[in-house]
């Protein structure tokens, strides 16, 4: 996977970073095209996509112990310029004959840095004798710098805070500028990026879709094109992409399991097939679905079963469909990082949390992904970049599973009418307030318990409904989102007096650190 020749290129190393996306999120911003590549592979990685520069990745290793992640010996020998970031500061430093040490005061959250002497990396940005605000995480330090490494920026507990080889040009910080947390991260970045390494910023939307549809028509040629349509802006993106670029060759099956939004099917049927008149097929199994979920309360269960039966149904469609050479996906960058990723962690917990399964290899299909490239923040301006109407582009994410796993226990109609009823009303509340576009992600819960309540006269045993929104990016981290009172109180009253079953409503203020699902 690498981009068009035409483009200037950054690979980035990735030694396990929680961070390392971001590191790529903002030299995109930038408008320069970046991979990111484990160690392990980096070798083949920086052959492949002859970067006009590397970035070594922040990671939780220690260098002074045996066995942890280098960088290749090659790079340093290329003549492109090298940025390290924490880890990658400090193996930077050991491979080229410098030393790092432990044991040292550990220096996590924000510090502030002193600029000792100038240098490229923040021309412009920051000058001799001034003090910047900048984010730390890390308990080992560079004790002794490489021959020709000067520094540059002290802090209280890391006295190469910047370290720097202006004449081969390479550049090192203890400090994280890709977080938002280091206010002036972005520009340091741009200056490595463009000034540095000589990066022309023309990596943009409107240049991928051109690229995009050329190599999308390339690959499939006279072939058929089936697409498993769910609504989401992924598979959105994806189907409208294609189809722009071979018309009447893709066929969309839109698999509906009657564990959607409120109106959900008929939004997407509407819009794919009398706005965009996209050749689409809709597999009502929802019948199907619900009986086969009966009795089930296990959350792995439901998520295996609905995977199970997706696959079915879309195979059984695609037959009567004529078939197809080719499978289309809205397969995103972060999934591509997750499935090469050197460091393991919850990633197949949390994957199995969003999706329904893959599909099998008996559908003997070519794969088709132009998104694989793309950030979800990428995919929605490539979507507006198509015409996608906001309501679709701007769309909260919604899980393969559907409702399914904001049903915590069994599953039943009455209950997935009383949460379709209640989340339209909260979004609705939401979209009033002017918040849609504020918040990442919005959702109602309808949780296992009930409660005794009074309402009017009478006394009431009815379920518990719980409201979620956070505030993200790319929903690898989220905090919750601050409503005012007002709000939640406007929004329970509506809720409990137009959706009989529910007596009590409550909001949900936990944030999610990296690597955590929700409710199940």
């Amino acid at each position: 996977m690498t981009a068009a020749p035409s483009h200037d290129r950054i690979l980035i190393i990735d030694f396990g970073s929680q961070v390392t996306q971001l590191i790529a999120r903002r030299v995109r911003e930038i408008g320069v095209y970046c991979e990111i590549a484990p160690f392990q592979s980096a070798s083949e990685a920086f052959q492949k996509l002859a970067p006009k520069g590397v970035i070594f990745s922040g990671g939780p290793a220690s260098v002074p112990e045996a066995g942890s992640p280098r960088a290749p010996q090659e790079v340093f020998s290329a003549g492109v310029p090298i940025l390290g970031i924490c880890y990658g500061q400090q193996t930077m430093a050991h491979q080229l004959g410098g030393h790092v040490e432990g044991g040292h005061a550990a220096e996590f959250g924000r510090a502030d840095v002193e600029i000792v002497q100038p240098s490229a990396l923040f021309a412009g940005v920051w000058e001799q004798g001034s003090r910047h605000p900048v984010w730390m995480s890390h308990g080992d330090r560079v004790t002794q710098l490489p021959t020709g490494f000067s520094v540059k920026a002290t802090s209280e507990n890391a006295p190469y805070a910047v370290a720097t080889d202006e004449g081969r040009r390479f550049y090192s910080t203890m400090f994280h500028p890709e977080v938002v947390h280091t206010p002036d991260g972005a520009k340091l970045l741009r200056n490595f990026v463009v000034d540095i390494c000589g990066c022309t910023p023309d990596w943009s939307m409107a240049a991928y879709r051109e690229e995009a549809i050329a190599k999308i028509r390339a690959q499939v040629g006279k072939g058929r094109v089936i697409c498993g349509l769910s609504g989401g802006v992924d598979s959105s993106v994806a189907a409208i992409l294609i189809h722009e670029a071979i018309g009447d060759q893709l066929t969309c099956v839109f698999v509906d399991h009657g564990l959607l939004r409120k109106d959900e099917a008929e939004q997407v049927v509407t819009l794919f097939r009398n706005h965009y008149n996209i050749p689409l097929v809709h597999a009502d199994a929802s019948d199907v679905f619900l009986k086969e979920l009966e009795g089930v309360t296990d959350p792995e269960l439901k998520r295996k079963t609905i995977g199970r039966l997706f696959i079915d149904v879309f195979d059984e469609e695609a037959r009567k469909a004529g078939g197809a050479d080719f499978l289309a996906q809205g397969t995103l960058y972060p999934d591509v990082i997750e499935s090469v990723s050197f460091h393991g962690g919850p990633s197949v917990t949390i994957k199995s949390h969003h999706n329904v399964g893959g599909l099998p290899e008996r559908m003997n299909m070519k794969l088709v992904e132009p998104l694989r490239e793309l950030f979800k923040d990428e995919v929605r301006a490539l979507g507006r970049e198509l015409g996608l109407p906001d309501a679709f582009v701007g769309r909260h994410p919604f899980p393969g599973p559907g409702l399914a796993i904001r049903i915590p226990g069994e599953i039943t109609r009455e209950k997935i009418g009383i949460l379709q009823q209640a989340d339209a009303i909260y979004l609705d509340e939401i979209r009033k307030a002017g918040l849609y576009d504020t918040i990442w992600q919005a959702f109602a819960v309808l949780l296992p318990v009930k409660t005794v309540g009074v309402m009017g006269d009478g006394r009431t045993y009815d379920h518990v409904l719980a409201l979620r929104a956070v505030t993200s990016t790319d929903g690898m981290t989220a905090d919750f989102y601050p409503f005012d009172m007002n709000f939640l109180g406007r929004t329970a009253t509506r809720i409990i007096n137009e959706v009989r079953g529910i007596n009590r409503v409550v909001y949900d203020v936990t944030s999610k650190p990296p690597g955590t699902i929700e409710w199940e």
